[in-house]
């Protein structure tokens, strides 16, 4: 900010002052752990060389393993400086000096018998881009290069290996394979398979199948990181900086036991998700920008009331919402599924503001009271469901898809809770219209993307049948009616495809344009 350094100091000085009267007290490396379902903590980063190098004060404190304080710096109207005091309280609370051993001794570690339980188990960074989620997750770097054996990723599949030597798991006969996947504006791109795009399906039974994912066996933790250093390669290249790249996307990193007839036992998913700050910006940007960071904020709100619907029993799940909740299904439902989520933060003053988002969202995944009034059960009254619909462009249903208005009414229930925790219901309607119309562009594109596939598949066909017909043409004894019938086929079929095509082209543009419409009326997106 303007005249920062003098400020800073004032700041800087204010909140010395204050943390002279607080007594700290370190979380021990290998303390007793939570065994709760879900498990919310944070976690504090050092101040990096170019915070200290400008001055940016440290503002958040944690004295005792489980409160985060956040001093957030004031001017008031006079001019006068005042700290405001916001105080949060976690599972656990990782100050600066806990390295990524003793993070992953409170949070994935405990979770890593669930899955030789039958169980599912899921672990989620979440935070600002640079606040420390892929180094936690993925292992700490040193100059440029990472090493992967000291993420969350490579120590719980070491304890998976540990686990699965014991006598009473040996007896159960378990292979253990990888998966590594990112879901990058709605669509998932295996890291396993030179980022192929794949595609989500749910069967008649809700089982979602991700199609054609890459599941790697392995035997040893030294085959795990070799298929990190794999997929992270493949992350990082898709644009210059792997940062600004990897901050995109969610990363998905699967760890999963199969019985000797290859039915699934259990799976760890740990999941480096996108920048939160990145679901911010839509407005005034060009649409690829708008729509990434659309499916960010969508994505985001729906984890939120995932987890929250987890700790909940008889609680609607809305996991079609988005598609990074969607391929997690089963982290969310079914009596054995534990979670926990470490919410990253920067410790700067500039970057206060995110810092408290974060810490809210954190919060929100936590409140888990029973006593709640049933209005929380968000089971919306058909008023309620009409009101939120919006008139579908002509013939857009016409995708033969039930799964498009299942993932709508999950959208719906999705923002009638955020509107029961907003209170503004202008802003909310817009922008479910907006992340209604996201999801239907992501979805038209997939279907159209498809019937060109197919039809030039139908092309490839007929160009066959053409020459054939041709080559008899040229014989000796030809019957020319039959010449003339076989080509009207030919072109009927042709013609056909050809419409169908424009057709679905025609709807598809039509689609983008209700999405720039859209965009045009929603301020700003919800803080995730």
């Amino acid at each position: 900010g303007g005249g920062g350094g003098g400020g800073n100091n004032e700041f800087a000085d204010m909140i010395e002052e204050y943390r002279e009267g607080v007594q700290v007290l370190h979380l021990a490396p290998d303390g007793p752990v939570k065994e709760n379902k879900i498990i919310v903590c944070l976690r504090k980063r050092p101040l990096n060389s170019k915070e200290r190098g400008s001055g940016d004060p440290d503002v958040i404190t944690i004295p005792d393993g489980e409160l985060t304080q956040v001093h957030e710096p004031r001017v008031k109207v006079d001019l006068t400086k005042v700290l405001e005091h916001h105080q949060f309280r976690f599972d656990y609370s990782f100050d600066e000096t806990t390295d990524n051993r003793t993070v992953y001794h409170y949070t994935a570690a405990p979770l890593v018998k669930t899955i030789f339980d039958n169980g599912m188990a899921t672990c989620f960074a979440y935070g600002q881009t640079g606040s420390g989620k892929t180094h936690t997750m993925g292992g700490e770097f040193s100059g440029g290069s990472q090493n992967a054996a000291q993420g969350v990723y490579a120590l719980a599949a070491g304890d998976v290996f540990k686990l699965a030597a014991e006598p009473e798991n040996l007896a159960k006969h378990l292979s253990v394979s990888i998966s590594y996947f990112e879901i990058y504006g709605g669509k998932v791109f295996d890291l396993l398979n030179k980022q192929k795009r794949l595609r989500v399906l749910e069967d008649a039974k809700n089982m979602v199948q991700i199609v054609g994912l890459s599941e790697k066996v392995v035997t040893r933790l030294e085959d795990v990181l070799a298929l990190l250093e794999v997929g992270n390669r493949v992350r990082a290249s898709g644009t210059t900086s792997a940062n600004q790249n990897s901050s995109r996307s969610h990363a998905v990193f699967q760890i999963i036991l199969r019985n000797n007839k290859k039915k699934l036992h259990g799976k760890f998913s740990l999941i480096d998700l996108a920048g939160n700050e990145r679901g911010a910006d839509t407005a005034n940007s060009d649409r690829q920008t708008r729509m990434e960071g659309a499916e960010i904020n969508k994505s985001l709100l729906a984890l939120k009331e995932c987890i929250r619907a987890l700790g909940r029993k008889g609680n609607y799940t809305p996991f079609r919402a988005s598609k990074l909740t969607q391929v997690l299904r089963d982290s969310f439902i079914g009596s054995k599924a534990r979670t926990c989520m470490i919410a990253m933060v920067s410790p700067s003053k500039s970057s206060c503001e995110h810092t408290l988002n974060t810490c809210r969202y954190a919060d929100r995944v936590k409140e888990l009271e029973p006593s709640k009034p049933s209005s929380d059960k968000v089971l919306l009254d058909d008023a309620e469901m009409e009101e939120l619909d919006v008139d579908d462009a002509d013939g857009a249903d016409d995708v033969p898809e039930l799964k498009a208005s299942l993932a709508r009414k999950d959208l719906q229930r999705l923002h009638q809770s955020l509107r029961h925790e907003s209170g503004d219901h202008d802003e909310s309607k817009e922008l479910f219209n907006f992340h209604s119309a996201v999801a239907k562009v992501v979805e038209m594109e997939e279907y159209l993307v498809e019937e060109h596939r197919s039809a030039l598949q139908v092309d490839k066909e007929m160009l066959a049948r053409e020459e054939q017909l041709l080559d008899d043409v040229d014989g000796v004894d030809y019957d020319i009616e039959v010449y003339c019938r076989e080509l009207d086929n030919i072109l009927s079929t042709k013609m056909a495809r050809l419409q169908k095509l424009r057709a679905n082209l025609t709807q598809f543009r039509k689609e983008l344009e209700r999405e720039e419409k859209s965009s045009k009326n929603v301020k700003q997106l919800r803080h995730v």
